[in-house]
């Protein structure tokens, strides 16, 4: 929404949550080699108690993908090696540097984005989703 109002030069209400992508559109501005992944409460299939969904924040590169959870790094991948994200290799000493480093990238975006990273039923109340027996925001039709 934040992109639709400045490309027709409406100004965008504090309120509005988002990134205004026109100046990324008109190439005044680059797009980061990385992406920013956000979960703030288990949607759908993946619940917290059959499927272990977790809020969590996590930044993707082409070469690598990195998540972390409420209780720190939970997720680190070599897209290239492992395609399938078969092996987690977060914690593994070889790949302390390259963690470290994702993990301060991280911590950036969030940052930049203003997102502080609480837990999921902060977000729940706020916006007002529904959740289910499992504490799960459901899918509707």
């Amino acid at each position: 929404m934040p992109t639709l109002l400045s490309l027709c030069n409406i100004p965008i209400p504090d309120t509005v949550e988002g990134i205004n992508y026109k100046p990324y559109l008109q190439g005044k501005q680059t797009i980061s080699d990385a992406t920013l992944l956000t979960c703030v409460q288990p949607f759908g299939q993946w619940n917290r108690v059959r499927h272990d969904g977790r809020e969590y924040r996590a930044i993707k590169t082409v070469k690598y993908t990195y998540a972390k959870d409420l209780n720190g790094p939970w997720l680190l991948f070599d897209n290239v090696k492992d395609p399938y994200q078969l092996n987690n290799i977060v914690g593994n000493e070889t790949y302390k540097f390259l963690q470290d480093d994702l993990d301060k990238k991280l911590m950036v975006m969030l940052d930049e984005n203003g997102d502080k990273f609480l837990p999921g039923m902060h977000y729940v109340k706020k916006w007002g989703y529904p959740l289910d027996k499992t504490e799960t925001v459901p899918y509707t039709n």
